[in-house]
């Protein structure tokens, strides 16, 4: 990792952190221990995520979906290695998973992973959503829920961003989810 270890907590560090998972823990989250280094940040991002892995309008099926477009978006292996399993659990298929780690179309059969995929991937690649697939994901989502998903995409796309500037380490029990990234950066042949 990128920076020197924080080898104690302030008082403000240590509240935000049993704020994010509870009293008494042992160990800090990654995200956490990067975004704690600037605690007026801090705060407010983890406001956002709070929101958008707890609270959105979303089953937490999609929120993590939303993770793992955005950890593939910007090759943050970190992130998807932190969620992948819970992506599983939560029933989202791991053979269209698989396919979205290799860069390929997940080809979802369920429809609102199919249009979240969509409009997080237009919006994402493109930087501009289709009046077709806006149009499903406000049928499917309502406005509110729309805004959800821009939010969610956006928090975790921050995120994503920050665990490759930083260079958070894999966890060293799971495998490197996506080919064409070695650690942070690209291999020869990938495109980009």
């Amino acid at each position: 990792m990128r920076l020197t270890p924080l080898t104690s907590l302030t008082p403000d560090q240590t509240e935000l952190l049993e704020t994010i998972v509870g009293p008494g823990v042992e160990e800090a989250p990654p995200p956490f221990l990067v975004w704690a280094r600037n605690m007026e940040l801090a705060h407010w991002v983890e406001n956002l995520g709070a929101y958008c892995r707890n609270e959105s309008r979303f089953p937490r099926r999609l929120r993590e979906l939303s993770v793992l477009i955005a950890g593939r978006h910007f090759d943050s292996q970190s992130a998807w290695n932190a969620h992948i399993q819970q992506a599983v659990a939560e029933g989202v298929p791991a053979e269209c998973l698989e396919r979205l780690a290799r860069g390929e179309d997940p080809q979802f059969k369920a429809e609102d992973e199919r249009v979240f995929h969509a409009f997080a991937h237009e919006m994402l690649y493109d930087h501009f959503v289709t009046d077709e697939t806006y149009a499903e994901a406000l049928a499917l989502f309502g406005e509110a829920g729309v805004l959800d998903l821009i939010g969610c995409i956006g928090s975790f796309s921050m995120s994503a961003m920050m665990l490759n500037t930083f260079r958070v380490p894999l966890r060293p029990h799971l495998p490197r989810p996506f080919a064409d990234v070695d650690g942070f950066r690209k291999v020869a042949g990938s495109e980009g």
